[in-house]
């Protein structure tokens, strides 16, 4: 009986190997479930031959959209000066710490888009900061130096200028006409490997209280942003430029699916103001606002019809003087709606400052016109207004 359980054993334990064996370098031979030829899922051409609907007949190519928006996309390198340790001149902090007593220099990489052929590049400002030097990759491989026009934080862009003459830019398109579910491109230098092209679709529309920017209005996008996407091109399938790529929500530093673009209405604005006059300025009122819910509905004795009430004015400031008070509710603003405070934050920033502006509230039930003239705003936290 034992000399049986003996040889039992071993075979089971020479089974066990030839499968281990088998497992590890031939897998495909254990599988038995019915494989399927690889399937590429095909898009139906729309039935008009749209511009949408290149190429092959049984599909939808983007060709032509990614080859004239990659032509105006450009690579950005910077480099920024070591910064020298306080303490770098002294003989015995240099004894004991050396060469290390001065950090490396910097460097960084991002996207950008050439939207004029006088050489104007559109870019994030996080892309640019700090940076002492600054060159720029043409799409036809010519790398120039390029010099920054100006900045604006708040809403994280910079136009930068390259000496060259009748570039490739870019069309800017009407990013207000944009809905969710339409196709959109993004291109960009991504990772640093090279131009790069991605499909998506438009996710949503208007993302505001990210905590990014001051004025936030970002279209959401599933096509693949990545770090060194930062600055470049969100294109319709028209190739014409609808955002600017700016950020993404990651937990692994990569693309999740969930990519943010400044929209070119916002984009269009501030690069007019900064080649204009090397800055943006900005509407103030001087009022602190807030979303309308119930409990403030409820302590200003008013309806809870949503809105934007005003929960304090600045004494002798713009809607002060134009008799605003707290409690009203701001409806429109130079006849655009407002429902939101990020809506009321860029309507109001969008004013000239000096220029007279009509603000129509709601006041104990009815609704009135007041003219307001805005003042000169400064970077302020986001919260006021």
């Amino acid at each position: 009986m034992r000399k049986i359980w003996t040889l039992f054993s071993q075979v089971v334990t020479v089974l066990l190997a030839m499968y281990f064996v088998v497992a590890t370098l031939k897998p495909q031979w254990l599988d038995r479930r019915p494989r399927l030829a690889s399937v590429v899922p095909i898009l139906e051409a729309p039935a008009d031959g749209g511009a949408t609907a290149t190429g092959a007949s049984s599909g939808v190519s983007f060709r032509h959209a990614a080859h004239v928006a990659s032509a105006a996309v450009v690579s950005i390198s910077t480099s920024t000066a070591p910064q020298r340790h306080p303490q770098s001149a002294d003989p015995w902090f240099r004894f004991f710490f050396g060469d290390q007593a001065q950090s490396q220099r910097q460097s960084g990489l991002g996207s950008g888009v050439v939207v004029s052929p006088a050489g104007y590049i559109l870019t994030n400002n996080h892309v640019v900061e700090g940076a002492d030097d600054i060159e720029v990759m043409l799409n036809d491989g010519r790398v120039v130096k390029a010099r920054v026009i100006g900045t604006d934080p708040e809403t994280d862009l910079a136009v930068l200028k390259v000496d060259l003459d009748n570039l490739t830019a870019i069309t800017l398109g009407d990013s207000d006409k944009l809905e969710v579910g339409d196709a959109v491109l993004a291109v960009g230098n991504p990772f640093g490997v090279g131009k790069t092209v991605t499909s998506g679709i438009v996710s949503a529309l208007g993302r505001s209280q990210l905590g990014i920017n001051t004025f936030e209005n970002f279209i959401q996008t599933d096509a693949a942003i990545n770090p060194g996407n930062s600055g470049g091109a969100l294109v319709d399938v028209n190739g014409n430029l609808v955002g600017i790529n700016t950020a993404i929500y990651s937990r692994s530093g990569g693309s999740m699916g969930i990519g943010f673009a400044i929209p070119t209405s916002t984009a269009r604005m501030v690069m007019e103001s900064i080649v204009q006059d090397g800055k943006v300025t900005r509407g103030w009122i001087g009022v602190e606002p807030r979303e309308l819910n119930a409990e403030l509905a409820e302590t200003f004795g008013i309806p809870n019809e949503g809105g934007v009430i005003i929960t304090g004015v600045l004494q002798n400031g713009p809607a002060a003087q134009a008799g605003v008070r707290p409690g009203d509710v701001v409806l429109m603003v130079n006849g655009k709606p407002v429902s939101t405070v990020p809506q009321l934050l860029s309507q109001v920033a969008a004013l000239k400052p000096g220029v007279q502006a009509e603000l129509q509230i709601s006041r104990n039930k009815t609704d009135m016109t007041l003219q307001v003239v805005p003042g000169l705003r400064n970077p302020m936290p986001r919260t006021a207004e």
